[in-house]
C-alpha cells in the first residue's frame, strides 16, 4: 500500500499545483473556502481510488488463481495420456504413426506455460491451440482402438482410463468456464470509474479469455 499512497500523493499535488497556478492564494475567507471544497473532493477521490485499487487487486488474484485451476485440469490429462499410450501400444500391429503424433502433441502443449501477467487473448489463443490439437490427437487413436482393436476395449484397465479422460474433459470445460467468468468481472471493472484510473497508474492490464471452439466443451466419447 506504500506504493499507492505515494501515487495518490502525487495525484494530490497535481491537482493542487494547477489549482493555485490558475487561482493564485489569496489571504481572504473566499479563497480559504474554495481551497477547502478541493482538498474535500480530493480526498473523497482518493478514497475511492484506494477502494478501487483493492478491489482490482483481489480481482487481478481471482484470475490468476483460477488459471491455476485452469492448468490443474490439464495437467491431469497430460498425466494420464502416457498411460494411454501405454495400453494401446502393447496391441500387436498398431498404428505407430498415430502414437507418435500423440506423444509430439503431448510434448508441443507441456512447452506453453503461462503466468499470470501473461493471460493476453493472443497468449491463452496459442496455449488452447497445442491443447486443442493434444484432445484432436488421442481421440483419433481412440477412435483408432475402438475399430480396430476390439480386445483391448474390453479390457477394465482400458474402460477406467477412458472414463478418467472424459471426467478430465468435464472438469477442464469447467475451470475455462470459471475464468472466463473471473476475467470477466475484473476486465468490466478496469473499465469503470474510479478503477479505470488506477488500471493506468499501476498498470493494470485486461485478461484474455478462452474462446469456445465448435464442439470443444464436449468430451471425447468412445462406445463400446
Amino acid at each position: 500500500m506504500a506504493n499507492v499512497t505515494e501515487a495518490h500523493k502525487m495525484v494530490m499535488l497535481k491537482i493542487f499545483s494547477i489549482f493555485t497556478r490558475q487561482q493564485p492564494i489569496k489571504s481572504n475567507i473566499s479563497n480559504m473556502r474554495n481551497l477547502t471544497k478541493l482538498f474535500a473532493i480530493i480526498a473523497v477521490a482518493l478514497s475511492l481510488s484506494s477502494c478501487s485499487y483493492n478491489s482490482l487487486v483481489k480481482e487481478r488474484e481471482a484470475v490468476t488463481a483460477q488459471w491455476a485451476n485452469v492448468e490443474t485440469a490439464y495437467q491431469r490429462r497430460a498425466d494420464l495420456i502416457p498411460n494411454l499410450v501405454n495400453t494401446v501400444k502393447g496391441a500387436a500391429n498398431f498404428e505407430q504413426e498415430t502414437l507418435t503424433k500423440v506423444i509430439e502433441a503431448r510434448s508441443k502443449a507441456g512447452e506453453i506455460k503461462l503466468s499470470g501477467e501473461d493471460l493476453t487473448d493472443e497468449n491463452i489463443a496459442k496455449f488452447q491451440r497445442a491443447q486443442e490439437e493434444l484432445k484432436s490427437s488421442y481421440s483419433r487413436m481412440l477412435n483408432v482402438v475402438m475399430e480396430q482393436y476390439p480386445q483391448l476395449t474390453a479390457t477394465q484397465g482400458f474402460r477406467d482410463l477412458q472414463a478418467q479422460l472424459e471426467g478430465t474433459e468435464n472438469r477442464i470445460s469447467v475451470e475455462r468456464r470459471n475464468f472466463n467468468e473471473a476475467a470477466q468481472a475484473y476486465n468490466s471493472h478496469l473499465q469503470s470509474f474510479p478503477a479505470l484510473i488506477d488500471a493506468k497508474l499501476f498498470n493494470f492490464q485486461p485478461k484474455g479469455y478462452f474462446k469456445a471452439d465448435a464442439g470443444s466443451e464436449k468430451a471425447p466419447t468412445v462406445k463400446f
